[in-house]
């Protein structure tokens, strides 16, 4: 318990999915979680639909979509009246060849946690409570973690996943810069109560000074989310009583008619971004790297896509001979991203932008990272660095093929080369999604190499210690 190849500090969504991850490649990795148990409330509720590939990759995605369901359409109310239906999204996206998830999937975010506990204790990892790290020191072969209690965790690596506040981002001293995105402060918190339908996200627009409430039914739950804006400077209750009483005076609802609430908490939107994702041998992660506005859907996503991008990237260095330098690129490719959906999710709070379409995340990709190597004269419409996409290939779906650790060879109307045992190769005819060529498919599902002839693919591959 006290020698571990990966520590991670943080038993929220991208801890989590990080332990899953390693521990499908067989790295011995350890979750410590200074709480007693997993956070218990709904706030991540909105699951992406490139971040329902990646659970599909880690297999987890048939536990979350029994879990969970789509979105309802917005119910408008004034004086306990419906006044009409409210669209929150672009127009509906529907699933397609390449694209099998294409619209947002809700399960409340302690849901989608036991989910990847469970698949995590599948895998034979483990989470260690009560667990809580003070601070770190490290050496030039490890990382020692020190806690309040008990001795001190040792790891060759360490990832912070310990939320925006995290203990160890301020132990190595990596700075985080950012901006308030409303000053006015909001409650968040699960109820149940009656007097409401669970086919429609309810709206109740300000009135009388009042700020917006919002009550949304938790897919595969009883619960409702309550979401509340306050005036600027007002001080928020959240005990029971205060939410009853808040949902009481701004609907047509009784305070009796919540019958339980399960958990309530109060922040001030913000977004924030670390300076650097890497000191040393330590790692940033999820809300420890960048902070989010929930409008939108994309701190949740982002950060489990965090995990996807660097559990491969450890696994390649500490099973699989790759050079330590592979690491560094965790931080060129996840910054630039974190970045950009900061933007996107402070642009969808403020109603300059419409859920969908990028928020979905299926465009993201690495096109300018030192891992991508595009080496065809005219490239197809799939090119190096982007998202791989979904498809037939002679008979076998192509996401079939990619799911598990390893590499992907696909080879589409040209001959497949010689390839190290431990990649898989897919050969077909030209595809109408990909075009023609040779596609070297990360674990992570991004194309890394693309080319017209096999030249150069053996060198590529021994980058990451693909050899024979």
């Amino acid at each position: 318990m006290n020698h571990t190849d990966v520590l991670i500090v943080g038993a929220g969504p991208t801890g989590l999915a990080l332990g899953v991850d390693l521990a499908r490649h067989g790295i011995s990795a350890l979750v410590v979680e200074r709480e007693d148990d997993l956070f218990p409330g709904s706030r991540g509720k909105g699951i992406q639909p490139r971040t329902m590939e990646v659970f599909d990759d880690l297999g987890v995605l048939g536990a979350i979509r029994a879990a969970g369901g789509g979105y309802p359409v917005g119910m408008l109310w004034q004086n306990g009246e419906r006044m009409g239906e409210h669209r929150m999204f672009d127009q509906k996206a529907e699933p397609t060849e390449d694209s099998p998830y294409n619209e947002p999937w809700m399960v409340p975010q302690w849901r989608t946690q036991r989910i990847l506990l469970e698949r995590l204790g599948e895998l034979g990892g483990k989470v260690a409570f009560r667990r809580e790290v003070t601070g770190v020191t490290q050496g030039a072969d490890g990382v020692t973690a020190h806690l309040a209690s008990g001795e001190p965790l040792h790891a060759r690596y360490l990832v912070a996943a310990d939320g925006g506040r995290s203990v160890v981002r301020h132990s190595v001293e990596i700075g985080m810069t950012g901006e308030e995105v409303d000053p006015q402060p909001m409650l968040v918190a699960d109820v149940r109560l009656t007097g409401l339908d669970r086919d429609n996200w309810h709206i109740f627009p300000p009135a009388e000074g009042q700020g917006l409430l919002a009550i949304c039914p938790l897919a595969g739950t009883e619960d409702f989310q309550v979401v509340a804006r306050f005036a600027e400077g007002a001080q928020v209750d959240v005990s029971p009583d205060g939410v009853r009483k808040v949902i009481a005076a701004r609907t047509h609802l009784a305070a009796d008619d919540v019958t339980d609430v399960r958990w309530a908490s109060n922040f001030r939107p913000r977004a924030a971004l670390a300076d650097r994702f890497r000191a040393g041998r330590v790692f940033l992660a999820g809300d420890a790297a960048h902070v989010h506005s929930p409008a939108g859907g994309q701190g949740l996503n982002t950060s489990i896509q965090d995990a996807y991008n660097l559990g491969w990237k450890l696994g390649a260095v500490l099973g699989g001979g790759a050079d330590e330098a592979l690491l560094d690129t965790y931080e060129e490719e996840r910054r630039p991203i974190a970045a950009q959906m900061l933007d996107l999710s402070t642009s969808v709070h403020r109603g300059e932008t419409q859920r969908g379409g990028a928020t979905r995340q299926l465009d993201l990709g690495y096109p300018y990272s030192s891992l991508t190597a595009e080496t065809r004269m005219e490239p197809g419409p799939v090119r190096a660095g982007d998202r791989a996409p979904d498809g037939t290939v002679a008979g076998v779906r192509v996401f079939d093929a990619f799911r598990g650790p390893h590499w992907t060879l696909l080879a589409l109307g040209t001959a497949a080369p010689a390839m190290p045992p431990s990649v898989r190769v897919v050969q077909g005819p030209a595809h109408r999604t990909y075009g023609t060529g040779l596609f070297l498919v990360r674990p992570d599902g991004y194309v890394g190499w693309a080319g017209d002839r096999p030249e150069g693919s053996g060198s590529y591959l021994g980058r990451f210690g693909l050899t024979g």
